[in-house]
């Protein structure tokens, strides 16, 4: 009697276990939580799609700031998260002491310059005002933007961060006017020119590739976002899958056309980006 029960158990139990795991040409579906910040999930809908044809199922959790999608994943509760740049990933992850690691770039959501008043850079008059974020992070990627533009240098020990003693050489003299990036597109009658940044520049009305006298190129390697895992999961052949499939054609394709220009594909070496 006790022997017909233990092989009724060990049946059961294998019928369990054959129910709750889905399978996918005889092999089970590998099961991902992937973490992003805010809303928009439309890539890696897409991406879940194909992913879902090769037996991976990607659960998009999203998180409305900028901190939890890294917590989650150094805790555990993701496998991978996707919402960030490498200059963010770099300060987040050494001022919290993360050991997490970039597996793959995806996209740069270009910083653009953008005015009512001329319609090239080389319009801005002498003497012209500028308008600045004033956070440190965003502000002093606006500086390196006006430099790639051409209006002016920084200091070669300039760190990324806002600070208007670094500009070594301003030929127009401009005047830089700092304040919070929302209020950006607002200053734009009031100044020569507005750095806004991409978000909220599409929220105002703009497209970067279209309305801005002056965008990001690919170049500015310290804005782009990244996949990130664990660094011990950073050789997981899943995860190294997933980021496969975000940097093929068609993603490259979607991303073109279903975001007008305002995201661009960009797919570089991680030793691009110093990793």
């Amino acid at each position: 009697m006790k022997k017909l029960f233990l092989t009724f158990i060990i049946l059961a139990l294998a019928v369990f276990t054959a129910a709750c795991s889905s399978t996918t040409g005889g092999e089970e579906t590998k099961k991902i939580k992937l973490g992003v910040s805010g809303s928009d999930t439309r890539i890696w809908d897409f991406i879940a799609e194909k992913a879902e044809k090769e037996g991976i199922e990607i659960e998009v959790v999203t998180f409305s700031d900028y901190v939890q999608p890294n917590v989650a994943l150094a805790e555990g509760d993701l496998d991978v998260n996707a919402f960030q740049t490498v200059a963010y990933f770099d300060t987040f992850i050494k001022e919290h002491n993360m050991d997490l690691s970039p597996i793959a770039t995806t996209v740069l959501a270009p910083m653009g310059l953008y005015s009512e008043k001329v319609k090239s850079v080389e319009d801005i008059p002498e003497g012209g005002k500028i308008a600045i974020p004033n956070d440190a992070s965003n502000g002093g990627r606006a500086l390196l933007l006006l430099e790639e533009a051409g209006l002016i240098k920084l200091s070669e020990d300039y760190d990324g961060n806002l600070d208007l003693n670094k500009i070594v050489e301003n030929p127009k003299n401009l005047e830089f006017v700092e304040m919070v990036s929302a209020q950006t597109p607002r200053a734009l009658p009031d100044v020569s020119a507005s750095v806004i940044n991409n978000g909220i520049a599409v929220e105002a009305g703009f497209n970067p590739t279209k309305d801005s006298v002056f965008m990001e190129s690919e170049t500015a390697t310290p804005y782009v976002n990244i996949i990130a895992v664990r660094t011990e999961d950073k050789d997981n052949k899943t995860l190294k899958r997933i980021a496969e499939l975000y940097q093929e054609d068609d993603v490259a394709d979607f991303i073109t056309k279903e975001y007008d220009g305002s995201m661009i594909p960009t797919f570089i070496p991680l030793s691009d980006i110093g990793w």
